[in-house]
């Protein structure tokens, strides 16, 4: 019976060891599988990231080239605004200029006809 109990203990001690083993390799398993897939995500972190860096730059050169631009164009309406103002004031005075000359030629018409 001691015998009969003695080698049901080791071989209840010897299994237990296999899946003790087992455990170990499927913990081992799983921590690099966890560990592969902490990289994965690290990984796409960081290209989504850098993706979002770049986009980020390339808006802000793209922002600064239309605040450029309508900075450009305010100038350029400002100018030609000025530029319609001075035309204005010459249609103006050519038109002042013009009633003063027309006056003068009917006086003198005036004159030479009497």
């Amino acid at each position: 019976q001691l015998h009969l109990t003695t080698s049901e203990k080791n071989e209840l001690a010897r299994s237990l060891e296999m899946v003790q083993n087992q455990l170990q390799e499927k913990e081992s398993e799983m921590k690099r599988e966890i560990s592969e897939h902490k990289d994965r995500l690290l990984q796409a972190e960081k290209e989504h990231q850098d993706t979002l860096t770049e986009a980020n730059q390339k808006n802000k050169v793209e922002i600064e080239a239309c605040h450029e631009k309508i900075s450009s164009l305010e100038h350029f309406i400002s100018s030609q605004k000025l530029e319609i103002e001075h035309l204005k004031s010459n249609k103006e005075q050519l038109n002042n200029s013009l009633k003063e000359a027309n006056q003068a030629l009917g006086e003198l018409l005036k004159t030479k006809v009497r």
